[in-house]
């Protein structure tokens, strides 16, 4: 699964300044083309917005994510805008996206991005799907990041908050510009595939929000729990199982998803070095993706199963398939296979890293008689991993230019 490459663009915002941006394009063909929408004072490469575009770029969609005016490298004046700015940025690059390379298909946003999203999906007819993270129900939730001074902005018309240990100047105009900008309404009206993740744990915007977001929507609506992740998906694992299901789910909803990168042909397999870990690899093969790593004891990240417990689970699997379809070309009452690989404790100079002995164990559930069960026992050896594994494989390594 090939990443591509991330190029560096800029394009004129809401109020006229030019913003960051960057555009991560998959090597092969694309599938469709992401609009990112960071959270609320943070960036384009905050470590959510960039682990989730480079993961969704591996899996063949090019995704631009950028600054929203006066954040990151983006020029303007943070104190200049309000949540109706952000919605406007979003639509400028959208339309940026259109006059250069291609509309975007999918809009993601996390946090007040992801409620911005929802809103700007009405000025983006292009886009065939809505996918949101960690977003609030409303726009004026964002404010009780600053409730302490509240009181003073109302007062003096602005002043200097801390958001993330950095400090921001908030005016009254955005606190006025979030009263009633509700996220529930834009969702009932989006009559868009609309997929939400959300942290039942969230400290930062709490899980009635995404209740809140999927009752107001309307089917096609899906939403996947984040379990332990914290607000900003500070942790990698979280940012690459949203990419992955994400990427599922979208495949759904865009055609451009039924035409596959070349990696994705059935009978290549793929391995390519992850951004996610030290040895993370991203393995594409007959069309699925699914990822290897080196055990933390050996100093990978343990983001995956080790190779070599690979090619044991592709015999196990392998050995509990052909046994089903066995029995079931055999009209065999056979409830449930199950086939268990692993090292060979007995075996002399066992080596996890040499020639291995491996131990099967093979179960098999139903109505069988001994003869019956003897003849599965059989069978599963005779699959076409343990056929390769035992009767010698001859690989001609190329190097490729």
């Amino acid at each position: 699964m090939a990443h591509g490459t991330t190029q560096k663009l800029e394009f004129k915002g809401a109020q006229g300044d030019m913003l960051a941006a960057a555009l991560e394009t998959p090597s092969g063909e694309i599938r469709a083309y992401a609009l990112f929408a960071h959270c609320f004072s943070c960036s384009k490469d905050i470590h959510a917005a960039r682990r989730i575009s480079e993961r969704l770029c591996g899996l063949g969609f090019a995704v631009l994510r950028f600054d929203f005016t006066g954040l990151g490298q983006s020029d303007g004046d943070f104190a200049n805008t309000n949540f109706s700015s952000n919605v406007e940025d979003l639509v400028r690059a959208a339309a940026f996206l259109k006059d250069n390379y291609e509309a975007p298909s999918l809009l993601i946003g996390h946090s007040l991005g992801g409620a911005a999203v929802v809103m700007a999906a009405e000025e983006i007819p292009e886009a065939k799907a809505v996918v949101t993270l960690a977003a609030p129900a409303e726009a004026d939730h964002v404010a009780h990041n600053f409730a302490a001074d509240i009181d003073k902005i109302n007062a003096e018309g602005a002043a200097e908050v801390k958001l993330g240990g950095r400090p921001f100047t908030i005016k009254k105009q955005f606190l006025e510009d979030i009263q009633g900008k509700k996220a529930t309404e834009a969702a009932a009206r989006l009559k868009r595939p609309f997929l939400i993740f959300h942290a039942p744990l969230d400290e930062t915007v709490g899980i009635d929000n995404a209740t809140r977001l999927f009752i107001a929507a309307k089917h096609p609506k899906s939403f996947v729990s984040l379990d332990t992740a914290d607000h900003l998906l500070s942790r990698k694992e979280d940012s690459r199982y949203v990419a992955d299901v994400l990427a599922a789910w979208a495949s759904r909803f865009l055609p451009a998803a039924e035409a596959p990168p070349r990696d994705w042909l059935v009978g290549v397999a793929t391995s390519q070095t992850s951004p996610q870990g030290t040895f993370t690899q991203d393995v594409v093969a007959g069309g699925h993706t699914f990822t290897i790593d080196v055990d933390k004891e050996d100093g990978g990240d343990g983001l995956g199963p080790n190779p070599t417990q690979t090619v044991e689970g592709a015999l196990a699997a392998c050995g509990a398939i052909t046994v089903q379809m066995y029995a079931r070309r055999k009209g065999w009452d056979l409830k449930r296979a199950k086939v268990s690989v692993q090292l060979d404790r007995e075996a002399p100079d066992q080596d996890a890293h040499a020639a291995r002995y491996l131990e099967k164990h093979v179960e098999v559930e139903g109505d069988l008689d001994a003869a019956q069960r003897a003849r599965l026992h059989e069978i599963a050896d005779k699959c076409p991993v343990q056929r390769m594994l035992t009767n010698g494989v001859h690989i001609r390594s190329v190097l490729d230019e």
